[in-house]
């Protein structure tokens, strides 16, 4: 079984499977399923009110999340410039999109990624997957497989490998209708 495979499988599976991301290694899991991301949230000891990044290949694994009726469409076309890549940008929330994933607001941070194992893996999967960053909270993010392997131990239920692209930190952070810098790349 190729790896592509088998980390579908497991998130197909409900379960938390690590991956290589532009700068750090990123923990995914289906964005639809409570119980997956609850469970990435509790490995991280991240709290649920601050939300999580979803991540896809194009633009179209993001919609059913984002509120189109509320982004302007010259906002839409200055985020779709920076992508792919590693630019996130915290859109409007449709009303379908459960608070497990926008935590406190009513906003989803989003981001069609670069990396081709990424990439490779939302098309695999069919759809954007929640991406945050290999570590626990408060640790500094994972670069290596290996670096998961320590600090998360048996906590993840698959890491594929491979390589973390040339990016320094994890993607910026910035809100769409403001252009507001939420965290600096």
């Amino acid at each position: 079984m190729s790896l592509l495979v088998e980390a579908v499988r497991h998130l197909n599976q409900g379960h938390v499977i690590a991956y290589a991301t532009e700068a750090v290694f990123g923990l995914g899991c289906d964005p639809d399923d409570v119980q997956a991301v609850m469970r990435l949230l509790q490995i991280k000891q991240r709290p649920i009110e601050k939300g999580v990044i979803l991540v896809a290949a194009s633009w179209e694994q993001l919609l059913p999340y984002v509120d189109l009726t509320r982004l302007p469409e010259d906002k839409l076309l200055q985020a779709k410039a920076s992508w792919p890549g590693p630019f996130t940008w915290v859109m409007p929330a449709n009303d379908k999109t459960p608070k497990w994933l926008t935590g406190q607001f009513d906003s989803i941070a989003v981001r069609v990624s670069a990396h081709p194992q990424v990439r490779e893996l939302c098309l695999a999967w069919g759809k954007a997957l929640v991406s945050t960053s290999a570590n626990l909270s408060g640790e500094a993010p994972c670069r290596s497989e290996q670096e998961v392997k320590i600090q998360l131990g048996g906590r993840v239920d698959f890491i594929m490998p491979g390589e973390v692209g040339g990016a320094i930190n994890p993607s910026e952070i910035r809100d769409v209708l403001t252009g507001k810098l939420l965290r600096p790349a």
